[in-house]
């Protein structure tokens, strides 16, 4: 892929099932095309066809600060016992989500911007 742009596609016929987990944190790695809004497939949903077991991605713009405080809580959750398992991802993104949910002053729609997918 060195000398092209790396596309979804280019992804999805990829076998990366080696890989248990990714954690994407750009904006809007949970939503499709805005040409083709109907499309259930999206970066996240690429690397789980692609074998990904467990993905996390966004739905719409996170601002970094509400992503530092995320990423911190949820590799807490996931990571407590010094071991990364995939298993624990789903678990550990409702814990760091809960976690934001108790500002009152971070605005809804920071508080619910990340997914999981997968196991």
């Amino acid at each position: 892929m060195r000398d092209q742009p790396l596309s979804l596609l280019d992804i999805t016929q990829m076998d990366i099932s080696q890989h248990q987990f990714a954690f994407l944190s750009a904006c809007e790695t949970a939503v499709g095309d805005i040409e083709t809004p109907d499309e259930v497939i999206h970066l996240a949903a690429g690397l789980q066809f692609a074998g990904v077991k467990s993905v996390v991605g966004t739905l719409w713009k996170v601002n970094d600060s509400t992503v530092r405080r995320l990423v911190e809580a949820f590799y807490k959750n996931l990571c407590g016992d010094g071991k990364m398992n995939h298993k624990r991802a789903a678990r550990a993104l409702h814990q760091a989500v809960h976690s934001l949910a108790r500002d009152k002053d971070l605005p809804l729609d920071q508080r619910i911007v990340f997914i999981h997918i997968g196991v």
